[in-house]
């Protein structure tokens, strides 16, 4: 049976479509990204070709880094070239959380430090990472409830979310900003492949952990509205004006997504980034 088709008397359940320094660097930041990037599966019922991920189009204002600031940071180990980096990666990363979800989603992914700078990128941006992330996108489908009256987004499908979450507040936040320390010549490699001259990887992560930060969580229900066509939009206005990232964290549902912004917050003191600018 199609996804969104449903039997007689069936509860509301048809999806819709919708369209940091870690994973890829220091899992606590891939891992988090990871969590944004899955969330734009949440409101996803039947699969569409996903458009590749794309550097932002406009400049970003950034305050530049110190000159040598960055190089004095990153300690001198050494690193394969960026094309042969996954298995070091692995090996750097595997580590830094005990469940075992971790070494299955990076094993089961290449060219894992692009990817991590893509995404963050799109976030800081508040555009969808789900491209660069589609590895992790979760299983089983979205559902809606009806209660008083309104649609609201079923318990079963924040669940579907709670391996991810549950990854992420694993990890070790000092060890992953280590591993960040590590890795960062690297992923600055990567992102300056997709960057704007003068932009740093450093303020754009920072701008996206605040993005997410920055994105309010509502208490108990989350209510949708079943829209003509293929999306459900959110109830309230002030959640439906927010960015497509911000919209995938809360996809998570309120508990997870409140686990995943106290990581970051431990992510953001451990790594010492610059201030965001907005």
């Amino acid at each position: 049976m199609s996804d969104l088709q449903q039997p007689p008397g069936a509860p509301p359940s048809a999806p819709k479509p919708d369209s940091r320094k870690a994973v890829l660097v220091a899992v606590g930041a891939l891992v988090l990204v990871a969590l944004l990037g899955l969330g734009a599966y949440l409101l996803r019922g039947k699969e569409e070709p996903a458009t590749p991920a794309t550097p932002p189009t406009q400049p970003v204002a950034a305050a530049p880094t110190p000159a040598g600031q960055e190089a004095a940071e990153t300690p001198s180990v050494p690193l394969p070239p960026l094309g042969q980096s996954d298995a070091r990666v692995r090996e750097l990363v595997g580590p830094l959380s005990s469940q075992p979800e971790l070494r299955k989603w990076l094993d089961s992914t290449e060219d894992l430090v692009r990817r991590f700078a893509t995404a963050v990128s799109n976030i800081s941006e508040g555009e969808s990472p789900r491209a660069a992330l589609s590895f992790m996108a979760p299983p089983g489908p979205f559902q809606v409830v009806e209660r008083d009256g309104r649609t609201v987004i079923a318990p079963e499908s924040f669940a579907r979310y709670e391996v991810v979450t549950r990854v992420l507040t694993s990890l070790d936040t000092q060890a992953s900003a280590r591993t960040y320390k590590v890795l960062r010549p690297l992923i600055h490699e990567a992102y300056k492949e997709i960057s704007r001259p003068g932009q740093g990887f450093d303020q754009t992560l920072a701008r996206a952990i605040q993005k997410m930060l920055d994105t309010p969580v509502p208490e108990g229900d989350i209510e949708v509205v079943d829209t003509p066509g293929v999306n459900y939009l959110y109830a309230a206005p002030e959640l439906e004006r927010l960015s497509a990232a911000q919209k995938h964290l809360l996809r998570l549902g309120p508990a997870n997504a409140r686990a995943v912004q106290t990581k970051l917050r431990e992510l953001q003191g451990a790594l010492a980034l610059p201030s965001a600018s907005r």
